[in-house]
Formats: C-alpha cells, structure tokens, sequence
C-alpha cells in the first residue's frame, strides 16, 4: 500500500458481492476512509437461497470474516445520495459525508405480474423472503403439491432441492427450460428433473395465482398446495430517487468506466450498473469484475489519473441439481453457450467451487487488496454508438 497525506471519504452503499469486493479493494490506498452501508448485519450469499429454502444450506456470512481491516459497516439503508452536499442521507435520519460513492444496491426480487401473484405466490429472490418460504414448507402437508415459477437457475434448483426431499413439484417455464444452456445441457437438466418427478411445463406461462391452483395463460388449471415465484428481477430506486439518470428498470446510468453520467463522485457496480445502457447480466460472476474495476474507477479519479473501461468476459453458468449432481456450461467470452457441458458430480463439485470461490475473492481482496484477476475480453458497445433508454427524474 502506498502512504499518502488527504484522507479520501469513500461510502460504499451496498455490501453484497460487487460492494464489499470494491470496499476491500479501495484499500489499495491507506489515505482512503471506507464506509459501507447496507441494511442487513450479514453477508447474504444469494447464490445459496435456494438451500435456505429447501433447509440445505445456509446463505448468510458474518461480515466480520469478509471485510478487511479499518472498514466501517453501518446497518442502515440508504435514502437518498444528496450530490449537492456530498451527502449520503440514511433511513435512520443520519448523513454520511463523502468525497465518492460506490453505488453498488444490487438487485431485488421483482413482484408477480399476474393477477393473485403479489397474494398467493411467495417469493425468494432476497434473504427474508426465502426465509419466510422456509417457515412455509415447515408447516406445508407432505403430499402438499408445489408449483415453482420460472425456468431459470432458481427456479430450476429450487424445484430440484425440494423434488430430490420428496415433494410433488411442477416447474412452470412460461418458455424454453434454462434458455442459457446448450440444447444437449437442457436436455441433461430435463432428464434428470423428470427422474426426479418434476412436472415441466414450457409453453405456457402463468396467467393467474389462486391460493389453491395456479391457471396458465391457455386456461389449464393445476392443483397448487405452494406456489414459488423464481421469475424477474428488479434494483433499489435509489438513483433515481437521488436525482440521478436510469435506465428503464432503474439502474443507474454509467459511462464504460462505471462513472455516472450526471456525476463523477458516483462511481456504479454490479446488478445496478448500466454503463453505456447496456449492463451485464446480473450475476455473482460479473458482480466480482464489476465490483473490483468500481474500486479502480474510484482510485483512479483520486490519484487524477483516466480510469479503465470495463472489461469483464462472462464464460457460462453453472447450476446444481439437488445436492449431488451439477451442470457447469460452457460458453465464449461473450456469454453465449457452447455445445459443450460438465454434468453429474464433477458437474456438482464445480458448482460448489464456484460459489465458494465468489466469497472466497472476497476474503482474498481483504487480505490483499488489488489480487482479484477475473476473465477479460468480452464484448462491449461503442458507448458513442449507443443510445440508452433513459428513465426522467
């Protein structure tokens, strides 16, 4: 670390993967004061939800074990980032003073769109729903049928985590079955949930939750003891509640180098960034890059110096079938599949790796702030070429 003599206010507002990767990181520099706000007391490792859910695993860390020395976490949530003052104002009436934010909120579980869906479907994108999904299941009748929405990765594990404990499950798709996957790395995962018993339905989206059933668009109605909404996301207003550009869901509107387009003190990271309007797809893969080139961004405007553009290169998924078999796909560097997957046990031990190995470059980049290396080379837009969808606050 090098020595310096201004104290830099650096408040980091979010402390999941791309937020504390980047508090960690800023301390590269012993000159800069870290403060990271967020409303949880722990770590939520979302990437284990679903084992929360089925009483698997458990999806919280003691940020004690992730944050490096002379960090401060406050638990608050952030209401507004006041730019004028260099303010960030908090729920609980407090400001924190700041010379740059890290704007780094994440994502959230989106609503159910469907009639009865806020009502009757429960959902489980964030710590404390999932939570309230496990006290449900507690109580559930074992021969209780369940209805999991959406064919996506949480989707798909969830549905395998509670078919593989022996409940009745039908996984509603409302399209293709984990489109992300390889035709042969579908028909693997299709395979082995129809083993399992897990009805898939692909064609025919949700059309409305009842308390009992679910109705598909086309009319069919399936007997429905528990109903799982896995599908959507959504990010925090906070941007736009600050007076800062967005795009159309609300992420907070960068140019390639994660600065914000209104304001170079705010620097964006992970599932909340849309630099240039086109963002990565959310993932913990991409939050890691995000969260460590955020950092650099900020670092670099302190030291005066022009930062890097983002270069992050996105190389496949990886997707666990209960407890004992995986898929880890393939894919270039521009995040479409090769025909090419790693199924059964190795296929589980590589997702496990890979979910250790996303808090694991946390704990490094405490140890020794600037080691997080990630893939590079993948695409992005010519950000003079690009005209973004732009939400007016």
């Amino acid at each position: 670390m090098t020595e310096h003599n201004t104290q830099h206010r650096v408040v980091v507002v979010g402390g999941g993967y791309a937020g504390t990767v980047a508090a960690n990181r800023l301390r590269k520099r012993d000159d800069v004061h870290i403060t990271m706000v967020n409303p949880r007391p722990a770590f939520v490792d979302r990437v284990r939800l679903h084992q929360l859910v089925a009483g698997t695993g458990v999806a919280t860390i003691d940020y004690e074990t992730l944050l490096g020395a002379g960090i401060e976490l406050v638990v608050d949530t952030a209401t507004r980032i006041d730019t004028a003052t260099r303010t960030v104002r908090l729920a609980s009436g407090r400001g924190l003073g700041y010379d740059h934010v890290v704007y780094a909120v994440g994502s959230t579980e989106a609503a159910p769109s469907v009639p009865g869906g806020d009502e009757f479907a429960c959902r489980m994108g964030e710590f404390e729903s999932a939570r309230r999904l496990r006290a449900r299941l507690d109580e559930l009748p074992a021969d209780a049928p369940i209805t999991v929405v959406g064919g996506g990765p949480t989707g798909i594990e969830t549905a395998a985590e509670l078919a593989e404990q022996g409940w009745g499950v039908t996984l509603v798709c409302g399209g293709t079955l984990m489109p992300s996957l390889s035709a042969s790395g579908r028909r693997y995962v299709a395979k082995w949930l129809s083993r399992q018993g897990v009805s898939v339905l692909e064609s025919d989206p949700v059309g409305e939750v009842r308390a009992d059933a679910v109705v598909l668009s086309g009319g069919a109605v399936h007997p429905s003891g528990l109903t799982i909404w896995t599908t959507g996301f959504g990010v925090p207003q906070l941007a736009a509640a600050s007076g800062l550009r967005t795009d159309a869901i609300g992420r907070l509107l960068t140019d390639e180098t994660l600065t914000s387009i209104d304001d170079d003190r705010v620097v964006a990271t992970g599932d909340a960034a849309a630099p240039s309007g086109q963002p990565l797809r959310m993932s913990s893969q991409a939050a890691g890059a995000l969260g460590a080139q955020a950092a650099d961004t900020v670092l670099s405007h302190i030291a005066g110096a022009p930062p890097a553009v983002v270069d992050v290169a996105l190389t496949g998924t990886c997707l666990s079938l209960g407890r004992r078999i995986g898929v880890r796909q393939l894919a270039h560097k521009d995040d479409t599949a090769m025909n090419l997957y790693i199924g059964g046990r190795a296929g589980a031990r590589i997702k496990e790796v890979t979910c250790n190995f996303a808090v694991g470059k946390i704990r490094r980049e405490a140890r020794k702030p600037g080691s997080l290396v990630w893939v590079k080379g993948g695409p992005r837009p010519d950000s003079r070429d690009v005209a973004p969808a732009v939400t007016s606050v």
